[in-house]
């Protein structure tokens, strides 16, 4: 029966890869949800047979779900193309990795105290399968008709969003725009206090150039395009600091400061989140109509289907993954809280 929990869909993502045996052996993990893993159900109980995790698996009832059993995973039946072999990709299956998705966020998109929680694809397999493919924040976004999200990761206590993603480094500066970066920052703002519970968020923006461009000695961008918008936005009252040099915005002196840092491109503000939390963040698309978490690492290739006799520090650890659910669960309950006082 409902209950009235959150219910979380979870799309396992490249089925060569770690993806189904991590949302596999999260579905033993206690979870206060309903829980549906959207993905081909004979190749998830292969899986487990192999990998012998004690794990029951269910057909889906999506209208009236159960709250979730340790050890039981209800699944949305999607078809494989082809049997995969771990490890090894198979461009057969592109499409059914974003058929998987499809189901799942259009499951979410009508649906109110629900959230979508994906596994990690292999975005040059679907490419090479002839698919025009990003990365799911991107392909999320076409696909509900958003024209701007932003991407944010987060560990238990820091968040870092970004301005570009997936794009050559050459063309970051020319992307970085008033415009973007001015919906950007309505964006993160936003959904820090309607899905967050953070009524006044406090934004640290990130220079683009070292330094923060050292008065334009080392580029022009910053007084050209970012502070002046900055101290727009500040006259208006948000509160909003930067641009901040990149080098020293991490310590933990200006963190305290902050709820959220806003990096202008992918390594300026992953690489120092994944190198203090990585294996324990989650991957937060905000902008969009529907609640959307991931992991924070890829398919691993190289660790799909290794036993449970493997130690796991050798094999995939489950805790991007069960991070993940635990963000999505706090947004759905910020939203509905959000809703309730409405």
């Amino acid at each position: 029966m409902n209950t009235g929990l959150p219910h979380l869909l979870i799309t396992p993502g490249e089925p060569a890869g770690v993806g189904p045996e991590l949302v596999l052996r999260m579905a033993c993990q206690p979870c206060a949800a309903h829980i549906t893993a959207v993905a081909d159900r004979e190749w998830l109980q292969q899986l487990a047979d192999r990998l012998q995790i004690p794990v029951k698996l269910t057909e889906a009832n999506l209208d009236n779900p159960a709250a979730h059993q340790p050890g039981v995973l209800p699944v949305q039946h999607v078809p494989l193309v082809e049997t995969p072999v771990p490890g090894q990709l198979n461009p057969a299956n592109a499409r059914y990795v974003l058929s998987c998705l499809d189901v799942a966020v259009d499951w979410c998109a009508t649906h109110q105290n629900s959230g979508l929680v994906t596994a990690p694809v292999h975005k040059g397999l679907i490419n090479d399968a002839g698919i025009d493919f990003t990365g799911h924040t991107e392909y999320l976004a076409r696909r509900l008709g958003v024209q701007q999200v932003v991407m944010m990761l987060a560990d238990d206590s820091l968040r870092v969003a970004l301005v570009t993603t997936h794009i050559p480094l050459k063309q970051v500066a020319d992307a970085v725009t008033r415009e973007r970066l001015h919906k950007c920052i309505e964006i993160i703002h936003s959904d820090l206090q309607n899905r967050f519970g953070i009524m006044r968020p406090r934004i640290m923006v990130l220079g683009l150039n070292p330094h923060a461009g050292e008065q334009g000695h080392l580029g022009m961008e910053e007084q050209t395009v970012i502070e002046p918008l900055l101290n727009e936005l500040s006259a208006q009252g948000m509160s909003i600091s930067g641009p901040m040099p990149a080098d020293t915005a991490f310590s933990p002196e200006r963190l305290e400061d902050c709820d959220v840092v806003l990096a202008m491109y992918h390594d300026q503000g992953l690489t120092p989140l994944k190198a203090r939390s990585f294996g324990k963040i989650a991957n937060i698309t905000l902008g969009l109509p529907v609640i959307r978490t991931s992991v924070d690492h890829g398919t691993a290739l190289d660790l799909a289907g290794l036993p449970s006799s493997v130690p796991e520090p050798q094999r995939a650890r489950i805790d991007s993954l069960l991070f993940a659910c635990r963000q999505a669960l706090a947004m759905c309950r910020e939203a509905a809280s959000g809703a309730s006082a409405d």
